[in-house]
């Protein structure tokens, strides 16, 4: 009888430990493809295929409030099960934090490591700017750490108006080049607000020495300076990130934050297109966004998220651009309030003279 037993329980412990196995690796299997489809576009000349909406993990980092790391794990879990395969971050935002979450939610995925591409920067820190070779070489090796990675697909000098062009031409971008040739970054890329940075470094390093540029805030309704370059930067083989479709929170409801650098007259004309969009029912944030979605000659468009119903709000917002199209009506309507505004933006940097 006791063997009887014995034998029956074995069989089922041993039944109970093969649906366990086969359970996880289902599980595992279904979490390495996204349940949702999204487009993905090529990034230049990397052979990258970038999703057309990009995972801004800056608010991960707590910069706009507090956010808890269960949360940060689920929305970057979300973004990628809705088809999101591009994350972007920095050491510079929430003063490393940003990378530390991110590091967390994409370990907490379990999924080769191919299937994601990653960005992070160098060069800014919570405590001030640092172009040298010596500083940015360090650095990645900090950022790998605290994203327990191997290696980052792009590498971007972050926001080098605020340094030395010349520095980054002659001393960066060549250490760049070397932890490139490491294994450490797969590609290089250069950030900022003037664009005509870009023009400066490009034309001043070898070809393709330089992979990508992101920028910020210089394609929207707002503002679409940014197409006036793309032609240049398709000639250099140069990949195109657009980051900041809200110009900062401009285009919200809510508006841009009391530091945003922004004229009164362009902040006062942005809330009144916010206030234009709400009287019709419409989301003045769901029509910037998809303005920079259509465009595909922009690879992807960054846009900071740190909740999952954000990812679910975003991501509803590019199924229906690519379903029913854009609101064109309320569109011309927003583009007339701006027009007087319209390419207006502000300064950053230091003086390069």
């Amino acid at each position: 009888m006791c063997r009887l037993v014995y034998s029956l329980l074995n069989h089922i412990c041993i039944s109970w430990h093969q649906f366990c196995l086969r359970t996880t690796f289902c599980q595992s299997l279904a979490m390495s493809i996204p349940q949702a489809k999204m487009e993905l576009r090529p990034l230049g000349n990397t052979g990258l295929k970038v999703s057309s909406i990009g995972f801004g993990a800056s608010p991960l980092g707590s910069v706009f409030g507090p956010v808890a790391e269960v949360d940060a794990v689920a929305t970057v879990r979300e973004a990628f099960r809705q088809g999101i395969n591009f994350f972007d971050t920095s050491p510079y935002y929430g003063g490393t934090l940003s990378e530390k979450m991110l590091g967390k939610g994409l370990k907490a995925l379990q999924v080769p490591r191919s299937d994601y591409i990653v960005a992070t920067k160098c060069g800014r820190y919570e405590e001030g700017f640092d172009f040298s070779a010596e500083r940015v070489t360090k650095s990645i090796d900090e950022s790998l750490e605290r994203l327990q990675l191997d290696y980052v697909d792009i590498l971007h000098c972050h926001d080098i108006e605020f340094g030395s062009l010349d520095q980054i031409v002659s001393e960066t971008i060549p250490a760049l080049q070397k932890l490139k040739q490491e294994g450490k970054t797969r590609f290089i890329g250069i950030t900022g607000l003037p664009l005509d940075i870009f023009t400066y470094v490009l034309d001043r390093v070898p070809p393709g020495t330089v992979d990508v540029i992101l920028s910020y805030c210089h394609y929207g309704v707002n503002d679409s300076t940014l197409v006036d370059l793309i032609p240049y930067l398709k000639e250099k083989g140069v990949g195109v990130i657009s980051a900041s479709p809200l110009a900062m929170g401009l285009l919200t409801e809510q508006g841009g934050p009391e530091w945003h650098p922004a004229s009164p007259e362009l902040k006062s004309a942005c809330k009144a297109a916010a206030a234009h969009c709400k009287s019709k029912g419409k989301k003045i944030t769901k029509l910037a966004l998809q303005y920079s979605l259509a465009n595909k000659e922009i690879s992807s468009v960054l846009v900071g998220m740190s909740s999952v119903s954000q990812v679910e709000e975003n991501v509803a917002a590019v199924k229906e651009l690519e379903g029913l199209g854009m609101d064109k009506e309320t569109l011309s309507e927003v583009e007339a309030i701006l027009k007087p505004v319209k390419n207006q933006t502000w300064p950053s940097g230091v003086d390069q003279k």
